[in-house]
């Protein structure tokens, strides 16, 4: 299934139904007098977060819901029968968004949560409504109230605990294929990743995490360089950031501080989250080239980092055994 992690919609709830005007004739009344009913009220347009989905490409192809009308009203002072509310059901994690893709509208990030975005229009008046003592016999009933239209924004933030980040071909979905079940693709070219990958790692039967991968950042991500920061909106909910450093590479330091300044760009909270530094692919480094990079690291993070290696697995249950421990710290 292909990720799709924003989409525009157009949502628009019922109209009420329209009263109406009767009245009662019946053999042996004499006096039968108005009984036109009520209209109905119109659908409204209700958004609900439910588990088992992760992604909105749904939205791609459905893009216009619109609630149905509220029925009308009848004779006998009977009320028409109000439209079925129409529920719009999207991942954990998706904010609403008004058109203009800034005004929060809604922000679901609980399984069952929902919001109705749309209220449906009220019924209108029967004439049976608009009787007096003095207007005993009233011809006026009125159309339903129209429902609620508007376009929004559909984006997508994936819950996990803990968010992969790095530059490209730093490592992250190796770590991520040997740390849980997740599969990502792999291969020793940067930009594999092209779309957010998440994986659960069970460290022990009550022990459990969910990992995100997001696509690589570059130097000018903030600016659109590269695939942009746009998938960094998927770390925002992560409680720990693991920044893999491809050691390997030589200037581990400069890949480090160039991750950062694209986090400190992107804003949102993310340059504050607590980091645990990983000194990555130990297993192409010497000793002495691992002993000099790691301490050259610490040195320009002010924070210890750990050294490991995807491909042999040497350091990886220490390296989430560490984020786990953070992960309760933080979320407690």
């Amino acid at each position: 299934m292909k990720f799709l992690d924003q989409a525009k919609i157009y949502v628009r709830s019922g109209d009420g139904g329209d009263g109406v005007i009767a009245f009662r004739r019946e053999k042996y009344v004499e006096y039968g007098g108005p009984d036109g009913g009520n209209g109905g009220r119109g659908a409204d347009i209700v958004f609900e977060a439910v588990e088992n989905l992760n992604t909105l490409i749904d939205f791609r192809y459905t893009q216009h819901f619109r609630g149905r009308k509220g029925g009308n009203g009848s004779g006998a002072d009977r009320t028409g029968a109000a439209a079925e509310t129409l529920t719009i059901k999207v991942p954990i994690g998706t904010q609403i968004l008004a058109d203009d893709k800034e005004t929060l509208l809604a922000d679901l990030d609980r399984p069952g949560q929902k919001i109705v975005l749309c209220v449906g229009g009220d019924g209108g008046h029967g004439n049976a409504h608009f009787k007096t003592s003095t207007n005993r016999a009233p011809r006026r009933a009125d159309k339903g109230w129209p429902g609620e239209e508007r376009w929004i924004w559909l984006r997508l933030k994936l819950i996990a605990d803990a968010g992969l980040i790095g530059l490209p071909n730093a490592g992250k979905s190796t770590f991520l294929s040997v740390a849980s079940a997740a599969r990502p693709k792999i291969a020793d070219h940067p930009f594999t990743t092209l779309h957010p990958q998440l994986g659960v790692v069970r460290l022990s039967h009550s022990e459990e995490m969910v990992l995100a991968d997001i696509p690589g950042l570059i130097e000018g991500a903030h600016e659109g360089a590269g695939l942009g920061d746009r998938f960094l909106g998927h770390v925002e909910r992560c409680a720990v950031l693991l920044h893999l450093v491809d050691g390997a590479a030589g200037n581990v330091v400069r890949a480090w501080r160039t991750v950062r300044e694209e986090l400190s760009s992107y804003g949102g909270g993310l340059a504050e989250k607590p980091e645990i530094i990983l000194l990555n692919k130990a297993d192409s480094m010497t000793p002495r080239e691992i002993s000099s990079r790691r301490a050259a690291l610490a040195k320009a993070s002010g924070a210890p980092v750990m050294v490991a290696s995807g491909v042999t697995r040497q350091g990886i249950d220490e390296v989430l055994r560490a984020l786990m421990n953070r992960i309760t710290e933080e979320r407690r």
